[in-house]
């Protein structure tokens, strides 16, 4: 497999479009659309996606959990929000080849700010856990 190809997403996936530009660049990504709570994305990691060590690298984790929890947020408040906090913890690793698949949901959401909660996995294995405080835009 060259270093661009990338295999089938899990099942019901789709690629995700109108992201921006720094999200688009580390991608691609997929979600599974659905109407509940539930948002759910996943990427495929690649080379260029891993450390020195040959892990998915940390601050790739990282972004892609903001972007997870801040759909949650979209989904469960109906408003843009920008990140006031993330907090991440790494609970294992991910390699270059494997899936990389996240789900969340938004936890509470005030009139000015909302917080939510997610993890990522890799098979049956949690890599990190992530929970982020958002300032709700407009409205």
């Amino acid at each position: 497999m060259d270093e661009e190809s990338i295999p089938q997403p899990p099942e019901g996936f789709v690629l995700s479009d109108g992201r921006g530009a720094f999200s688009t660049h580390n991608g691609p990504y997929f979600h599974r659309p659905s109407e509940g709570p539930l948002v759910e994305q996943a990427f495929f990691a690649l080379k260029r996606h891993t450390n020195g060590v040959g892990i998915v690298h940390g601050g790739m984790l990282s972004a892609f959990m903001d972007g997870v929890l801040a759909g949650a947020v979209w989904r469960g408040a109906k408003r843009r929000a920008v990140t006031i906090h993330l907090s991440i913890d790494f609970l294992h690793m991910a390699r270059a080849g494997e899936w990389v698949q996240a789900e969340a949901r938004l936890t509470r959401a005030t009139r000015d700010v909302a917080f939510a909660e997610g993890r990522a996995f890799v098979g049956g294995r949690d890599v990190v856990r992530a929970s982020g405080v958002f300032k709700l835009m407009g409205g």
